[in-house]
């Protein structure tokens, strides 16, 4: 079990390129799983890319040659990620926690919830849909999208939440696999919030990821 009191957060200035992320959380789980270093929250930003979950099925990519695309142990389908997008990998003990993946999500869920309410976006759970959503005058749109993977009751992967990314980017993919949905951004919603402005949301309501369901 980790001897840290309180897990490490990380803010990456610069795109972070997916394979290198990648090996750095992979290393950092197992440093979790050893008890050598903490548990660790990562907010950084990739270039355009896809990334292909354990669910993903090919017919959903619609333009592979568009960016490149990454397999990824997490669940899920297929995502899109790049420059306005907020992710955040949360490397969590869940051996601390309960050992309660189900938990674990919830919490990841109800931390974006929580956070976009500070910017007056009201974000809800949809039955059978993994994400966070919201009402539009276009119907219900994905704001930001939830993947989780679990080693040796280590949590990693995590959330993403688009802040202002370009969202013509998503069109080369069905993205989640629902295609009958769009995709939204606090800027589209009419938010301009910076990214750090995001970052100090996110931090304010970090307290949930440990609190119990």
């Amino acid at each position: 079990m980790t001897a840290f009191s309180a897990p490490e957060w990380l803010i990456s200035p610069q795109p972070v390129a997916y394979p290198e992320a990648m090996r750095i959380m992979e290393s950092r789980v197992e440093d979790i799983i050893a008890g050598t270093k903490p548990e660790l929250i990562w907010l950084l930003q990739h270039p355009p890319l896809y990334t292909a979950g354990t669910s993903a099925i090919f017919a959903d990519l619609k333009d592979a040659a568009r960016f490149p695309v990454y397999e990824t142990g997490r669940g899920g389908r297929y995502t899109y990620h790049g420059p306005g997008q907020r992710v955040i990998y949360a490397m969590v003990d869940l051996r601390e926690r309960g050992k309660d993946l189900r938990a674990h999500v919830w919490r990841l869920e109800e931390w974006l919830i929580r956070t976009i309410t500070e910017f007056g976006v009201k974000g809800e759970r949809r039955e059978g849909r993994i994400g966070i959503w919201v009402g539009t005058p276009r119907g219900e749109e994905k704001i930001g999208a939830i993947g989780v993977r679990v080693r040796k009751w280590v949590a990693y992967h995590g959330l993403a939440l688009n802040v202002a990314p370009d969202l013509s980017h998503f069109t080369g993919i069905v993205p989640c696999g629902l295609d009958q949905f769009g995709i939204t951004s606090l800027k589209k919603l009419g938010v301009n919030a910076t990214m750090e402005e995001v970052d100090a949301a996110f931090r304010k309501h970090l307290g949930i990821l440990w609190d119990a369901k």
